[in-house]
């Protein structure tokens, strides 16, 4: 039997906790209905309730994942301008155990995103909100006089190039944290952008 109206709303969030466990845990491979059921200690049955279909549950798990990350506590923004990109850029980085849980569950679903059209397109959106988010920070670096010479011709081609950068940037740290401490992901990203942007 179906939960009441009352009853399902008041256990969504505990749904909605438990697969954020599983996910923090086994990542989206180990993401099922019966290993979130058995966390929660209930059936399968009761769980379909709230997610009939793998994938329904998958698309819950991806919105309360990009829910997460928007919430996440993010350091406070300097001046408007370049200063303003790197501190967004650094808030992308694992540089703490909850920004490298965050990430390596984002890792995670790319092996499910890419074998789904749907979630394809999803992800791809989300990489195209990111971007936006940075460009009103690099026309205010332009209309600053910090870019230097030509590198305002395509602000959102410098927008995915710092994003490509740090993503391959989280990939590494997470693979080899050892190599990739906080220190030399900042460093790294500090280098780069002074690559791009000029000391």
């Amino acid at each position: 039997m179906p939960p009441a109206p009352g009853d399902r709303d008041a256990r969504r969030e505990d749904v909605s906790e438990t697969v954020w466990q599983v996910l923090a845990d086994k990542g989206f491979g180990g993401l099922t209905l019966r290993a979130v059921a058995a966390a929660m200690g209930v059936s399968t049955g009761m769980l379909m309730h709230y997610f009939p279909t793998k994938r329904a549950l998958i698309t819950h798990a991806l919105g309360l994942l990009e829910k997460r990350t928007a919430e996440r506590p993010r350091r406070a923004r300097p001046a408007a301008g370049l200063a303003t990109v790197r501190v967004m850029l650094l808030d992308i980085l694992p540089l703490t155990p909850d920004d490298t849980a965050r990430n390596r569950i984002w890792v995670s679903s790319w092996d499910l995103s890419l074998a789904d059209e749907g979630l394809t397109t999803e992800q791809a959106d989300r990489y195209t909100r990111l971007r936006a988010t940075l460009l009103p920070h690099l026309e205010a670096a332009r209309d600053l006089g910090e870019l230097p010479a030509g590198a305002d011709a395509d602000l959102e081609q410098l927008a995915a190039t710092a994003v490509a950068f740090t993503h391959g940037l989280v990939v590494q740290a997470l693979f080899d944290p050892a190599r990739f401490p906080e220190e030399v992901q900042i460093a790294m990203l500090d280098a780069f952008l002074g690559s791009l942007f000029g000391p």
